[in-house]
């Protein structure tokens, strides 16, 4: 997802913890809403949940929907009746991020009855914008669920199709890495854990050039 980026530049370039965030800090301090909603993101990409909460806690109170949509992500392991709340108010409020995180509880039962068709609808608009970070998580989440089936028939031709075109937005093989560490995983009420759908997705990931997705090929294939 967008956080691939952030990480990647943090593992070449280690940042000490006060600088995290530093370039938006004057900012926000200042109650500049879209600086406190990137200072928000920046920690949460971090691993700082903490200060990520506070800081999209103010951004939300003036008015940033995307850190509502922030709130929202924060929650989904928590308390996914309050995450999709938060989603749904993110969602009427224009934030695409938020039409994601929407999405995403849609397909989970653990929030009720499933709704895929309102997800793919939200998911296939948010993926129309090419140039946001919107369209590659929008794009990915499309992948997962027709790789999944369940209510809908699994079709692997279309998950790889949605993948691939995720992965051409941001790094190639990512995409199909994040599907076989999904299903490696699992998410209660949305994805069964499945190793041999692990190491499809994961070849797939392999044989596109990204070395990770090799390597845990390798380690999935050996145990």
């Amino acid at each position: 997802m967008k956080y691939l980026y952030l990480l990647l530049f943090l593992f070449v370039f280690p940042l000490h913890a006060d600088d995290i965030g530093s370039q938006f800090q004057q900012q926000a301090q200042a109650g500049d809403p879209h600086a406190q909603y990137l200072l928000a993101d920046t920690y949460y990409s971090s691993g700082n949940e903490q200060k990520a909460h506070y800081w999209a806690e103010k951004a939300a109170e003036n008015g940033n929907a995307d850190a509502i949509a922030l709130l929202a992500q924060m929650s989904l392991k928590k308390d996914i009746t309050a995450a999709k709340t938060l989603a749904e108010q993110a969602s009427l409020a224009g934030s695409k991020i938020g039409d994601i995180i929407l999405a995403r509880v849609l397909v989970n039962n653990e929030a009720g009855t499933p709704d895929f068709p309102r997800a793919i609808q939200l998911l296939e608009n948010a993926a129309k914008n090419i140039e946001s970070d919107a369209a590659v998580d929008a794009q990915m989440l499309l992948g997962l669920i027709y790789a999944n089936g369940g209510p809908l028939p699994e079709d692997d031709v279309k998950a790889a199709w949605y993948f691939k075109r995720s992965s051409t937005l941001s790094r190639t093989g990512y995409a199909e890495y994040w599907a076989g560490m999904m299903f490696l995983q699992g998410e209660k009420g949305f994805i069964t854990p499945n190793k041999q759908k692990a190491l499809q997705w994961l070849n797939l990931s392999c044989m596109e050039g990204f070395d990770t997705g090799c390597e845990e090929f390798d380690r999935l294939s050996n145990k």
